[in-house]
C-alpha cells in the first residue's frame, strides 16, 4: 500500500536523498526506510495522538520533510500537516509510543516492517539520523486551518 503513498518519482526523489545521508545503506533498504516514514506520516495526520517514529524511521521521515511539497502534500492527502518536534536522548526511548504508533499506522490500513522500529540502540539498520523521539516531543497534527469567522455587520 505504500505505492499509493508515493508516487514512483516521489519515491525515487527521497531515495537520493537517503542515500545521500546514508552512504552505506543499499536501495532496498533505503526504500523500506522511506516508505514506513511514509506510512508513519499518514497514520500522524489521520490520528489526534501523539506518535513517534522508531530511530531507523526518523531517517526516512527527515528525508521526506526536505522534499517540502511532497511532504505538504503527503500530510494533506492524509489530513493535517504532521510537524516535526527534533529530540534526541537514548534514555527517551519509550517503547508504549512505538506501541501506539504501530498500531496508528496499522489501523489506517498498512503493515509495518518490524524490523525498522526496533529501540534505537538495536543497530540492525545503522541511520545518520540523532533523533530519538519520546512523549515529550512526539507529533502532534496541527488542525486543519480554518477561515476567520466574520460578523454579519
Amino acid at each position: 500500500m505504500t505505492d499509493a503513498l508515493l508516487s514512483t518519482d516521489q519515491m525515487t526523489r527521497v531515495l537520493v536523498t537517503i542515500r545521500d545521508n546514508n552512504p552505506g545503506m543499499d536501495e532496498p533498504t533505503a526504500r523500506r526506510v522511506v516508505g514506513e516514514a511514509a506510512k508513519f506520516v499518514a497514520a500522524g495526520a489521520q490520528y489526534d495522538l501523539p506518535l513517534a517514529p522508531s530511530r531507523t524511521v526518523d531517517e526516512g521521515w527527515h528525508a521526506l520533510i526536505l522534499h517540502t511539497a511532497l511532504y505538504r502534500d503527503l500530510c494533506a492527502r492524509h489530513g493535517r500537516f504532521v510537524d516535526h518536534h527534533p529530540g534526541y536522548d537514548p534514555t527517551h526511548y519509550d517503547p508504549a509510543i512505538l506501541d501506539r504508533t504501530r498500531a496508528a499506522i496499522e489501523q489506517a490500513g498498512y503493515t509495518v516492517d518490524p524490523e525498522l522500529w526496533r529501540a534505537p540502540d538495536d543497530g540492525a539498520v545503522p541511520v545518520a539520523a540523532k533523533c530519538q523521539h519520546a512523549p515529550e516531543c512526539a507529533i502532534r497534527p496541527m488542525p486543519t486551518p480554518q477561515p476567520p469567522v466574520t460578523s454579519g455587520a
